[in-house]
């Protein structure tokens, strides 16, 4: 019985050893989290992390509010910083409705109206933009200001056919050195994987809210569904910039330096070389055809360009982005 006994405990540590169970994890972050009804059935996540002075509300794409964790408490001292998780994300409802960006404006409204929200400043990234640009022209009159995180993007000035990616583009993307493929044996690995590729990394609970975690710490399946991802993409819309009737603070992308970008990704050819100049020039002419459009419509628009930056900004551009967010804020009347 003592030889029946002692093999079960090997075996048993030996399945610890091999399938070890991940520790248990909280969320630090400094905010308080509840959900906001927004619609028959629909309520949405929102973050509240507190601070003094105008509400300050934080607007995603693809993502959770959890996006801005680390930027977030930085804001505080110019206003109370709320974060919203539209629907089909997160821990916010996920209806089979109300996707398109009009829908998801008024979805913003109906928060700011909920908790009492006053004249708040939103800032968005991604489709938090289209957010922006559709409560800026239709209920002004609720915010006193637009901040745009790499968001404020009209695809109909882009100056060449097929849209924002012409067939000639395509090829010379496909020429491009092929990025590291993601590591997911870990959190700490895939955020490396983020930082080494992209110049940024997710918070951890952002991680956490996009991904399944297995019982090994590795990550799982993505959980934003592609009809939700779907929906959103085809419910975009133009914005319509001239009915903004607030002061607006647009901060865009630049790429870096052409000569860093060869020195850091070392073409092996003629041809991955070609790509990375005309990728440094598509980047450039974005963002220039897309800051002028919004210069057009609205003169009095701040615009700032911060190099080495991506659609995720304020991850990428930090302390740019928190200081040009302060100074704004703090200018508003």
């Amino acid at each position: 019985m003592s030889r029946v006994l002692s093999r079960g405990i090997v075996l048993t540590l030996t399945c610890v050893t091999i399938f070890p169970q991940e520790p248990t994890w909280r969320d630090t972050s400094p905010h308080r989290a509840h959900l906001v009804s927004v619609d028959d059935g629909v309520k949405l996540e929102v973050l509240d992390w507190g601070g003094a002075g105008r509400p300050i509300v934080l607007l995603g794409g693809y993502t959770t509010a959890h996006i801005f964790d680390d930027i977030a408490a930085k804001l505080t001292g110019a206003g109370h910083v709320y974060g919203i998780t539209r629907r089909g994300i997160g821990l916010s409802s996920r209806p089979n409705r109300g996707y398109t960006a009009h829908e998801s404006g008024e979805d913003v409204v109906r928060v700011l109206d909920a908790l009492k929200l006053q004249k708040p400043v939103l800032m968005g990234y991604s489709f938090g933009g289209q957010d922006l640009s559709v409560i800026g022209a239709e209920h002004s009159k609720r915010i006193v200001g637009l901040i745009y995180l790499n968001s404020a993007e009209d695809e109909r000035v882009w100056p060449f056919p097929n849209g924002p990616i012409s067939t000639d583009e395509k090829e010379w993307r496909g020429q491009l050195p092929a990025a590291a493929p993601a590591d997911r044996t870990s959190i700490p690995a895939y955020r490396a994987w983020q930082k080494a590729t992209n110049n940024m990394a997710f918070p951890e609970s952002e991680v956490r809210q996009l991904n399944t975690v297995n019982a090994d710490g590795s990550l799982g399946s993505y959980l934003v569904s592609k009809q939700v991802r779907d929906l959103m993409f085809a419910g975009r819309v133009a914005p319509d910039y001239g009915r903004i009737r607030v002061p607006v603070l647009a901060l865009f992308e630049m790429p870096l330096p052409l000569s860093e970008q060869l020195n850091k990704y070392q073409p092996q050819s003629k041809q991955q070389a070609a790509a990375l100049g005309a990728e440094y020039v598509r980047n450039q002419l974005w963002a220039a055809v897309n800051s002028h459009a919004l210069r057009r419509a609205l003169p009095n628009a701040k615009i700032v360009y911060l190099p080495g930056g991506n659609n995720y900004i304020f991850l990428t551009n930090e302390e740019a982005v928190v200081r040009e967010t302060l100074g704004f804020v703090v200018s508003l009347k």
